[in-house]
């Protein structure tokens, strides 16, 4: 997050957040199952990435990049991706706000940054050989590059308009 823009979000109030997570991964289910059970300053609604519910609430966003990392997004429009998502959703949660604010210091979020990669690491060797079998709509996880898009039917380069 840029100075920038989290001066900006620090002059907007949260009051609820959106979490965006991969219903397909099984660290990231479990991770949603968790924060449906903890007590919450902030309300969490978490909604699978990629979804039609997710696309028809954030129509503006790049729905590629929540498979790619972590998404959450603010009721006022306030878009954090990455450790700055893992942040905030943990500064939402009544337990775990002390954390959050230690996790925002500059030390703080060098670890932050690291558990994500970590969980990034971790959800490639869960597939096999880093490489997860297609999902059906396009999408597929290696290891090495991230989620990457490819449309079914347009090996010759000629795709249908998504409609």
């Amino acid at each position: 997050m840029t100075a920038e823009t989290a001066a900006r979000a620090a002059r907007i109030p949260v009051r609820a957040l959106t979490v965006l997570y991969d219903a397909e991964c099984s660290l990231c289910t479990f991770l949603r199952d968790w924060l449906v059970r903890q007590p919450q300053w902030v309300p969490l609604e978490l909604v699978p990435a990629g979804s039609a519910e997710a696309c028809r609430r954030f129509p503006g966003l790049d729905h590629a990049g929540t498979f790619e990392e972590i998404t959450v997004v603010g009721d006022a429009g306030q878009v954090y991706r990455g450790a700055d998502a893992w942040v905030v959703t943990l500064w939402a949660l009544r337990k775990y706000r002390p954390l959050a604010h230690r996790l925002s210091t500059p030390s703080g979020a060098r670890l932050a940054r690291g558990a994500v990669l970590a969980a990034a690491a971790w959800r490639g060797t869960k597939s096999r050989g880093g490489q997860a079998p297609r999902r059906g709509d396009g999408w597929v996880y290696d290891r090495r590059a991230g989620w990457t898009y490819h449309p079914p039917g347009c090996a010759d380069g000629r795709c249908a308009a998504p409609s």
